[in-house]
């Protein structure tokens, strides 16, 4: 049965649960978040749990490949504490930057912790890549080169 399965699907493309997204390889970014429906500016792509973390932490991520992948909140200033760091469950944590992006995280905090969504700022069209900006760029090392 799974060969089936897997002879129905494009294998250059990994679909979300929902084949809302997919994920495929960029060149010169590695792989990148896409559109499988058409989005209108202000519908949420993705809603993902998080882990949170506090700075000891990220100081030692940030040795690791899993710097790449982490999330730094820009809405600090409601949070209380050095807790400001967090791995995100989903697609989301593989969104490409783009310093003109079409889709933004947006934080909520609820009793199971944080979460985050991706939400379209801009309507997005099929097959199109789903992009946001990186809030930590700053800290990225200087061998990375962001490709628009």
């Amino acid at each position: 049965m799974l060969s089936n399965q897997e002879e129905t699907y494009d294998v250059d493309k990994v679909f979300d649960r929902g084949n809302t997204v997919y994920v495929k390889n960029v060149p010169g970014k590695g792989r990148g978040v896409f559109a499988n429906i058409p989005f209108k500016a202000g519908d949420v792509i993705e809603r993902a749990p998080s882990w949170e973390f506090d700075d000891a932490t990220a100081k030692l991520l940030d040795r690791t490949g899993l710097f790449e992948y982490y999330f730094v909140r820009h809405d600090r200033k409601i949070k209380k504490g050095p807790l400001t760091s967090y791995v995100v469950f989903g697609f989301i944590s593989i969104v490409n930057h783009s310093s003109n992006p079409n889709a933004e995280t947006v934080w909520i905090d609820k009793n199971s912790g944080a979460w985050a969504s991706l939400v379209a700022i801009k309507d997005i069209r099929v097959d199109e890549e789903i992009t946001h900006r990186y809030v930590n760029i700053s800290e990225y090392p200087r061998a990375i080169n962001f490709v628009e």
